[in-house]
């Protein structure tokens, strides 16, 4: 969809914010391992098998909508949320704030459609990278599949991926909801960042929980604070060229197939070179 038809459609949720003045388009990245009270795939955060799915995803929408209200009430002047948990199959249209624009269903543009519109762009529900110490639930996009990911040696996951992106547009990351762990990684990358930790990892499938009501309201206030301060907030930016390097699990190994101009580290590692992020992460992956 383009720019334009985006913003059209902003304007019909939040008319009043769209007169005079620059606009401040927000993207929001949701996933569900970062949400409070979520400490297990196989009971929470499987579409439509998990036991406990429906309870989660109750609890993902509440804290999304809390971002929104929080963003809106610091000067956001539009809010577009991209359903990024398990294919987008976690949020709905019928209980999204009614403020908040739903990016959902397959497929969409390699680049999330992100693009330099955005004033900034969030996280929520995020949990850390493969490995995190008592990250609850981390992995690096596939837990199965990816045991580590280097983008020009730095080691980073989802959140430094994304956030390097967003910097390719020149688009500021400055929040992020999930555990002490993912709060950790954006703030090695973005330190000035806002973060609303809503749990605290025990182990990787154990934590100490905020009940809801708490993590909305800690989301709501970091997400206004975060807005009103985006404008001291810098993106985050790669200069090319760039590597990007991943070393697949025994399992995922088997799955990847080979192919011209990407290069052979060890047994599980492959490097993908480009010109920039975008030019090299494209070469393993159809999109972001």
């Amino acid at each position: 969809m383009s720019e334009g038809q985006v913003d059209d459609l902003l304007a019909v949720l939040n008319a009043e914010s769209q007169k005079g003045g620059k606009p401040k388009k927000v993207f929001v990245i949701t996933d569900m391992e970062g949400v409070s009270g979520v400490f297990s795939s196989e009971l929470q955060c499987e579409p439509l098998e998990s036991p406990r799915f429906q309870e989660a995803r109750k609890l993902l929408t509440g804290e999304v909508n809390a971002a929104v209200d929080g963003l809106l009430a610091g000067g956001a002047t539009g809010v577009v949320v991209w359903d990024g948990h398990d294919n987008s199959r976690s949020l709905s249209a019928l209980d999204i704030n009614p403020k908040a624009l739903l990016l959902t269903g397959q497929p969409v543009a390699p680049t999330l459609e992100l693009d330099p519109s955005y004033a900034a762009m969030v996280f929520i529900g995020q949990h850390a990278m493969a490995g995190a110490r008592n990250g609850i639930l981390n992995h690096s996009f596939s837990s199965l599949g990816i045991e580590n990911i280097w983008i020009n040696n730095r080691p980073v996951g989802e959140i430094g991926v994304r956030v390097m992106l967003a910097g390719t547009f020149g688009v500021p990351t400055i929040m992020l909801s999930g555990d002490v762990a993912a709060c950790e990684e954006l703030h090695a990358l973005v330190p000035q960042a806002e973060c609303a930790a809503v749990k605290s990892g025990a182990s990787r499938t154990a934590g100490f929980m905020l009940p809801h009501p708490a993590a909305c309201a800690l989301i709501r206030e970091k997400a206004r604070k975060a807005m009103e301060r985006v404008g001291e907030i810098p993106p985050y930016r790669i200069e090319g060229p760039v590597e990007a390097r991943i070393q697949f699990t025994t399992r995922g190994v088997q799955y990847f197939q080979a192919r011209e101009g990407v290069e052979q580290i060890d047994e599980r590692t492959w490097a993908f070179r480009g010109k920039d992020l975008k030019d090299a992460w494209l070469k393993y992956s159809p999109s972001f």
